[in-house]
């Protein structure tokens, strides 16, 4: 055996480092740790070439690396992590009838798919009672819209 640590084989640490990875990851799902509990499960078969210990460890963090950088985007995107989409969100760019003023300072109502929503302008605009307007985001339970222009509303008309 090229290294022992005691009675402990360098294969056993990597399996060991395996294994806590895995379960770091198992608990965070951060996609994180999983790539370093690959690259020491790669580790351990590449343990029993005579390569030496600093080797090891420095293709250990090369592996680790690598599959970071190029391979947690590509997961994170496939799989959709950190960012759940909601109904809210299909409501964004759609037209809202104001049925309550919005003030400077104050929110008002808008009519929103047959539903009333607390609103105000996204720019801090007085918006009167009637006028029709566009869904710019959705904050917690307050729709915050912007007034249509002039062509804008037109084909909305047409529709």
């Amino acid at each position: 055996m090229l290294f022992d640590f005691g009675y402990v084989s360098i294969r056993w640490i990597w399996v060991a480092l395996t294994i806590i990875f895995s379960l770091i990851e198992a608990f965070t799902f951060g996609l994180t740790t999983i790539w370093f509990a690959l690259a020491a499960f790669v580790m351990v078969f590449l343990s029993f070439l005579p390569i030496p210990l600093v080797f090891q460890i420095i293709i250990f963090l090369a592996i680790s690396a690598t599959l970071l950088i190029f391979t947690r985007p590509v997961a994170i995107k496939k799989l959709k992590i950190g960012r759940e989409k909601t109904n809210v969100d299909s409501l964004v760019g759609r037209h809202a009838l104001v049925t309550k003023q919005i003030g400077e300072f104050e929110r008002g109502e808008v009519k929103l798919n047959g539903q009333i929503w607390t609103a105000r302008s996204d720019n801090d605009a007085k918006i009167n009672e009637g006028t029709k307007c566009e869904v710019v985001r959705i904050e917690g339970v307050q729709a915050i819209v912007r007034v249509l222009s002039a062509g804008e509303e037109m084909s909305v008309e047409n529709k």
